[in-house]
């Protein structure tokens, strides 16, 4: 790599560019320059007026959310642009919605941002289609097309949960429809 001048590994290039090459696809990629982040937000993310999303360009969380390192912490950006473009909220267990439901693509629209409280947040979620629940849901074994069978079936409970390999009690509350409810 241009002007770097540790021993190269392999490719001619050092460990640390080998890594960024494959991590990121160029050899250069990398950290970003201090600072950037913080002048996006000021400069471009509150000053935008498009009714288009505006998607951070720089590190996300696991999900896609912009997120930044703030005094060591981090930090989601899209709180941050809320409350620059809207003012504090009004208690602190509001949270930075998206009208979007684009914010795991990574939005900071501050025309997309508003706070609301925890409930009304997750009800977004489901309006959007990104809530987390049922198939989407990474931990659940079982599929849409399983409950309905579950629902349907006549069989003992022993014999659903082996089938589907699930606990006797998760077939139990299936049935109840204290799980998977919102399915008819």
């Amino acid at each position: 790599h241009d002007g770097c001048e540790k021993e190269a590994v392999t490719k001619r290039l050092c460990c640390a560019h080998y890594n960024r090459l494959a991590r990121h696809g160029h050899s250069g990629a990398g950290r970003t320059t201090n600072g950037d982040p913080a002048r996006f937000i000021a400069d471009v993310a509150v000053r935008f007026s498009g009714d288009g999303c505006l998607r951070w360009p720089f590190g996300t969380s696991g999900d896609g959310r912009a997120r930044i390192m703030v005094s060591g912490k981090p930090m989601y950006v899209a709180r941050i642009v809320c409350e620059l473009a809207h003012g504090a909220p009004e208690n602190p267990n509001l949270e930075a919605a998206h009208s979007c439901g684009k914010g795991h693509e990574g939005c900071v629209s501050p025309r997309h941002l508003s706070w609301k409280t925890k409930v009304e947040n997750e009800a977004d979620k489901l309006l959007h289609g990104t809530g987390n629940r049922g198939e989407r849901c990474g931990t659940s074994k079982l599929r849409e097309a399983d409950v309905r069978e579950i629902r349907k079936s006549q069989r003992p409970l022993d014999e659903l949960a082996e089938k589907f390999d699930v606990d006797r009690a998760t077939i139990y509350k299936v049935r109840q429809r204290k799980t998977w409810a919102w399915m008819p």
